[in-house]
């Protein structure tokens, strides 16, 4: 009996990729199998996505109204607000450049010539207003708030209520106390639904490995194979000796420590449905101060995103070439700009960054045709960048968490 849960969820990973392709290859003309039995598996992992999905917000109000609560004072809530948010956004301008950098110099797509006739339609068609995106971080209906999952809206509300609660001290005990019984009650429900993850990851792999059709990947190889390299290159390299060098955890070590994070990541392909993961391997693995993961976790779920902003780059250039219409130099600028506010707002959900890439093919003036070939391959990407996000969550609020330690130590003495 294999008792750890990181080696049950890899092994439902492939084992449910491995099965999923021998439907898809052996199977494909029997209904049971390629239609009844894939039907099957993909509500058993729509309902596993769901009770993760259903935990969510709950657990990253809670959990920031603790981490506000406990944090020695509003100065250091200030203080430790400011940097995570500045090092979340210097880790997606760092990514953006990168893969800018490699798109300049490798040029995928050029020499391709790829028409589609397949109409996809793109839901989305407008660049993200700074403005407006800030403006609608306040919500006018907090239940809205919460029903919708609007994660800006929700840390708002959730950062308010904490500091309220913090600058009423003795007053406010019996909310704290509240609040720290709510949180265990929200990991123990995690930990509940987490026990059942080798079996959605298993349904939800099976789904990709019976449904992917094969045949779409070959023509684009390179473009496949260039994002997957670089989003590999950040989790396993980049991260990790990022961590190595402002932090006494090795790289080894926090390879290690990120494995069960990446798996889950890699079937559910959801930030915000990894948020209890990175909490447990943020607190429990790496020993991160639960102030620190309670306010950064669910804020880098929303705006963390360095494996997105490759992904962005890359498939937009790529499309470009293809197509027959490379990018010009006066429009570097705004296509830089344009990735990173539509980095920030791709959100934590499966399929995010493919949207966003709909939203700037449009804007660039690019075939809308080329949408279809990044929808084609969207899924498989998708499962990877999220790792690259979730890892670099960690990555950045380890470091975060290192840097507030002489702050804390002060506070003790004090």
């Amino acid at each position: 009996m294999v008792k750890s849960l990181s080696t049950r969820i890899f092994i439902g990973l492939f084992l449910g990729v491995f099965l999923g392709s021998i439907v898809q290859f052996a199977l494909n003309d029997v209904a049971f199998f390629s239609g009844t039995l894939v039907d099957i598996a993909s509500g058993i992992g729509k309902m596993f996505v769901n009770m993760i999905m259903m935990l969510v917000v709950p657990l990253v109000f809670v959990s920031i109204v603790c981490g506000v609560c406990e944090l020695q004072d509003l100065k250091s809530f200030g203080r430790l607000g400011g940097k995570t948010f500045g090092f979340y956004i210097i880790n997606t301008l760092v990514a953006i450049t990168a893969a800018f950098a490699v798109a300049m110099l490798i040029e995928p797509g050029k020499g391709i010539d790829m028409t589609s006739n397949v109409d996809v339609a793109i839901t989305a068609t407008e660049l993200p207003n700074l403005m407006t995106l800030i403006v609608n971080i306040v919500p006018n209906n907090p239940f809205s708030a919460f029903t919708s999952g609007n994660m800006l809206q929700v840390i708002f509300m959730a950062l308010l209520l904490g500091g309220v609660i913090k600058s009423l001290g003795e007053i406010a005990k019996g909310a704290v106390k509240g609040f720290q019984t709510a949180n265990i009650i929200m990991m123990r429900l995690i930990s509940v639904v987490m026990n059942l993850a080798p079996i959605g990851v298993f349904a939800l792999m099976f789904k990709l490995g019976a449904t992917l059709e094969p045949e779409i990947f070959f023509s684009v190889v390179q473009y496949l194979l260039l994002i997957l390299g670089l989003l590999l290159l950040w989790i396993f390299v980049v991260y990790p000796f990022a961590v190595s060098f402002f932090t006494q955890v090795t790289a080894k070590q926090f390879r290690e420590k990120t494995r069960e994070q990446i798996l889950f990541s890699l079937s559910t392909a959801s930030s915000n449905a990894t948020i209890p993961v990175t909490m447990r391997t943020l607190t429990d693995k790496l020993g991160v101060n639960r102030a620190v993961a309670g306010f950064g976790v669910p804020l880098g779920a929303t705006m963390n995103m360095g494996g997105v902003s490759i992904y962005i780059t890359i498939a937009i250039f790529f499309v470009a070439n293809a197509f027959g219409m490379p990018i010009s130099g006066e429009q570097i600028p705004a296509l830089l700009f344009s990735v990173f506010l539509l980095s920030v707002g791709a959100g934590g959900v499966p399929g995010g960054g493919m949207v966003m890439i709909g939203v700037l093919i449009h804007q660039m003036g690019l075939p809308v045709e080329a949408f279809a070939i990044v929808a084609a391959l969207d899924r498989i990407i998708d499962m990877v960048l999220t790792s690259c996000n979730v890892v670099g969550d960690t990555a950045v609020l380890t470091i975060v968490d290192q840097t507030e330690k002489p702050h804390q130590l002060e506070a003790e003495k004090a």
